[in-house]
């Protein structure tokens, strides 16, 4: 598809902005950010940004329970923004090293105007 047909021309149609018409493209996006939507899971991902924790430790910071914290965990997990290692019979988990979780981690840090701690 090298050009579109618009109804209206208000300026010059750049070809590559054809990309904006495959939905499939901004799928990924749009199901990181419905996963972010939920404030506990954000709060959970930051944290994660600036440490590695067990179950247990993330728990006490956020003030809510294993079980809650375990779903949040799963969800992020399965989004590729955190990553998790075992150590004996402890699970560790942390921010992954990808451009995204970066970039999230300084929208969310922009967004709530607050810097990193140390």
């Amino acid at each position: 598809m090298s050009s579109i047909d618009l109804p209206h021309h208000h300026c010059e149609w750049n070809p590559e902005l054809n990309k904006v018409a495959d939905i499939d493209s901004f799928q990924k996006a749009a199901d990181i950010f419905r996963l972010l939507g939920d404030g506990s899971r954000l709060r959970i991902f930051w944290l994660l940004c600036h440490c590695e924790e067990c179950v247990i430790n993330i728990s006490a910071l956020v003030n809510m329970s294993s079980p809650a914290v375990s779903h949040h965990l799963r969800q992020l997990k399965i989004s590729g923004l955190i990553t998790s290692r075992r150590d004996g019979k402890e699970m560790y988990y942390k921010a992954a090293d990808t451009e995204e979780s970066k970039i999230l981690h300084l929208a969310i840090e922009k967004i709530l105007e607050i810097t990193c701690p140390g």
